[in-house]
């Protein structure tokens, strides 16, 4: 069977006629009663009126509830004493203080143990009777004491739990003290270190539902240290008022140590055998982790410095398995630095690296079955196949996440975003690290592994029929019940996530510092370049003026003296006369190329079809000299220089008249489509010049977008300088594009170039 948790509880509880919802749905805080061991006092801290009273303020007070609301606090209690509970209640630690006060009647005050807290503009003072004097508080100190310096001691989580275990029920001498660690947020939990008299069955390494500690009841364990029911079969009291004027609600007791609880977990106390219960919370990062809980077998009054002394030892007991937990995550950390730097030491300058090359290394890193990496829309897997819609979904999340986040799940199958699959075969845990803020992310897989777990109560029934009638299910009848959990993974560790998040702060470094070396390269780059331009530029300026000379004075050589000179000198003369004129061909070619890094473009969203239409008109001859069809379907707006991308189609379609087909039907194509770049990224607008014309050997293909490179000689197929794809590739990049060519000899070319974004597309 898979996991039981509150939704599949409630399902099962309702096929059997009871509604578990009652029990999560129930406002706790809200029941209007408080344990009658002890009276409460709501009052109105800036005045001083008492807005709400116990009902059995005249058995320990000696006053009437409905003679005190509405009167002056000071009727019971002393006017210093008053000021000194306003005070202490404004202290963050209000809740931790306990104040001896003689509160009552005129003449029949008694001494009680007094604790004070702020709900809104009410002090709440909780009074109980004084039953310990003042000097056994140095036993409860030794005791404490003691159990601090076993904890200190502890090596382990393990070790640590089973201290607290012990020295609670040494110190309060309790029959059983469990401690209680939740599986997440909202799940079940086990008992993971137990301190049991004798004649009781053992706990340890039994799992409980979910449902036995709903979701409010949780939310109060967070916000306070500590929870005592002196007796369950207590009947209890209520308040004067029942509901307050200005809400309509009862008193809020949400930080009340008096507040009674819901009769469905005294029902669930009388089930397993328990007269009285402590609890003590356990904290991780502000997150409940667990509880000490703690059971009589008779009913037991905590008094109030028993009560600070265990949540002082909560507290520390807390501060505790943080240490340990950090230190083993400090451990953990430092074994895979090894691994860690292997694998950066593999990255170079792209991510993929350790993927392709080091994919072992890469999943051991945090003991996976699988690792993926989704970088500019693409995937790159290793050790286990992942699903597209899977990958989709971590995107969609990662996107949502600040880089270097860390986000993990043992129990992929119950996310809300999770697209249906059979967990069986494909990954039931990810721990996913975002890269970047676009979606980018790092993510580590692993397998289902179904473990049995011990239940305490049959899973499937968490509602039997007892002497009480239809309750949540009796526990330590003896009977253990046996699950076999599925859908879930190994559960992530600390150590995994801060491994995870190393990870991440080292690759960064590592782009951070690449960077700053491309930014140094690109401006060295920049400058060559702008000195080459320059170059380029003034050299065939000047080199045009001698080389016109050369070319006049040989066609005046030629004019005023062909007569004279034999046949061979005429010939030289006149093939000097044609090489002086592509030298300067040439140079136009270079001058032209040279001033394409010179100006700035002037982006704007142009229709294709006319600029398509305009270049029509410059190559339409040579086209139809070649007897080249022009084949074209309406084509759609891109944002571009409208004069930079008319040259680029010009060339293009020139190339396809000087290359076409030697026999049958000639044409060329010029259409949109989405296509991948070579270089990857996410598919995008490509533009497409395609022709069926002789095509270009695969060896020959990386060379034809360089400057003056020609594959046939300058006499043939139409002659030409060798600069035209240089021009179309140079236009291009200036766009933030990319261009390459797709051909085969015999089959034609497929010339396509996407045109990059503008600011603020």
């Amino acid at each position: 069977m898979s996991l039981p948790d509150p939704e599949r509880e409630a399902a099962a509880a309702a096929a059997m006629g009871f509604d578990l919802s009652e029990c999560v749905q129930e406002p706790i805080q809200l029941l209007g009663r408080i344990q009658s061991h002890g009276t409460l006092l709501a009052v109105e801290a800036g005045t001083g009126i008492v807005d709400t009273a116990a009902l059995n303020t005249c058995s320990l007070l000696g006053v009437e509830a409905r003679e005190l609301v509405g009167g002056h606090i000071t009727r019971v209690m002393r006017p210093g004493d008053w000021a000194e509970a306003v005070e202490a209640g404004a202290r963050p630690e209000a809740a931790s203080l306990v104040l001896p006060f003689a509160i009552g009647a005129a003449g029949a005050a008694r001494t009680f143990d007094v604790s004070a807290h702020r709900q809104g503009t009410l002090l709440i003072l909780e009074c109980e009777p004084r039953t310990v004097v003042l000097p056994h508080f140095a036993r409860y100190y030794q005791g404490v004491r003691r159990a601090l310096t076993r904890l200190r001691s502890s090596m382990t989580a393990a070790e640590c739990c089973q201290a607290a275990a012990h020295e609670i029920r040494a110190l309060t001498g309790f029959d059983r003290v469990v401690v209680y660690r939740f599986e997440g947020v909202d799940g079940p939990g086990e008992v993971v270190a137990e301190e049991v008299a004798d004649g009781h069955e053992p706990w340890l390494g039994l799992w409980f539902p979910a449902s036995d500690i709903p979701p409010q009841a949780r939310r109060l364990y967070r916000d306070n240290w500590i929870r005592v029911i002196v007796d369950v079969d207590d009947a209890s009291v209520g308040l004067h008022p029942p509901l307050r004027a200005d809400s309509g609600l009862p008193l809020d007791l949400s930080n009340s140590v008096l507040r009674t609880v819901s009769g469905f977990h005294l029902e669930y106390l009388r089930n397993i055998g328990v007269r009285s219960s402590m609890s003590v919370s356990v904290l991780r990062e502000g997150e409940l982790w667990g509880l000490i809980a703690c059971h009589g077998d008779t009913a037991t009054a905590v008094p109030p410095e028993l009560r600070a002394a265990c949540e002082f030892f909560g507290v520390a007991f807390s501060l505790q398995l943080a240490v340990i937990q950090e230190r083993e995550q400090a451990e953990a950390l430092a074994a895979s630095r090894e691994r860690l730097d292997q694998i950066v030491s593999q990255v170079g300058s792209g991510l993929e690296a350790p993927l392709l090359e080091g994919a072992d290394a890469l999943r051991t890193l945090l003991d996976a079955d699988g690792a993926t990496l989704c970088r500019n829309g693409c995937s790159h897997s290793a050790g286990m196949s992942v699903a597209p819609a899977l990958l989709e979904a971590l995107q969609a999340r990662a996107a949502e996440l600040s880089p270097g986040t860390v986000w993990s799940t043992d129990r992929l199958s119950e996310e809300p975003d999770r697209p249906g699959g059979d967990v069986t075969s494909g990954p039931a845990g990810v721990l996913m690290v975002t890269l970047t803020r676009s979606g980018d992310f790092l993510a580590w897989f692993r397998r289902e592994r179904p473990v049995v777990r011990q239940w305490a109560a049959d899973p499937s029934r968490p509602v039997q029929a007892g002497p009480r009638g239809e309750r949540l299910t009796p526990r330590g009848s003896g009977a253990v019940f046996q699950a076999l959990v599925r859908g879930q993974s190994l559960p992530w560790t600390s150590a995994d996530r801060a491994a995870a998040q190393e990870f991440w702060r080292t690759l960064t470094g590592l782009v951070l510092r690449n960077e700053a070396e491309l930014t140094a390269l690109n401006e060295r780059l920049r400058v060559a370049n702008s000195d080459l331009d320059s170059f380029a530029h003034v050299a065939a300026h000047d080199l045009k003026e001698p080389l016109r000379g050369i070319s006049n004075a040989v066609t005046f050589a030629i004019e005023d003296a062909a007569a004279d000179l034999d046949a061979g000198t005429l010939r030289r003369m006149h093939t000097m006369r044609r090489l002086a004129v592509r030298m300067d061909d040439l140079l136009d070619s270079l001058l032209y190329f040279s001033r394409l890094g010179r100006g700035g473009l002037q982006r704007i969203l142009v229709p294709l079809d006319r600029v398509l239409d305009s270049a029509l008109e410059v190559a339409g001859e040579r086209l139809a000299e070649a007897r080249v069809r022009v084949l074209r379907t309406e084509l759609p707006e891109v944002r571009a220089d409208e004069h930079r991308l008319h040259e680029i189609l010009v060339n293009l379609l020139v190339n396809a008249a000087k290359y076409a087909a030697d026999e049958g039907d000639r044409t060329v194509e010029v259409f949109v489509d989405t296509l991948r770049t070579p270089t990857g990224g996410r598919p995008q607008q490509t533009i497409v010049v395609r022709d069926n014309g002789i095509g270009i050997p695969a060896d020959h293909q990386g060379v034809v977008f360089e400057l003056f490179r020609r594959l046939h000689g300058p006499d043939e197929r139409g002659g030409g300088t060798g600069v035209g794809l240089a021009i179309v590739k140079r236009i291009v990049e200036r766009h933030g594009g990319e261009l390459w060519v797709d051909s085969e000899p015999g089959r034609g070319t497929s010339f396509c170039f996407t045109l990059g974004q503008a600011d603020g597309d």
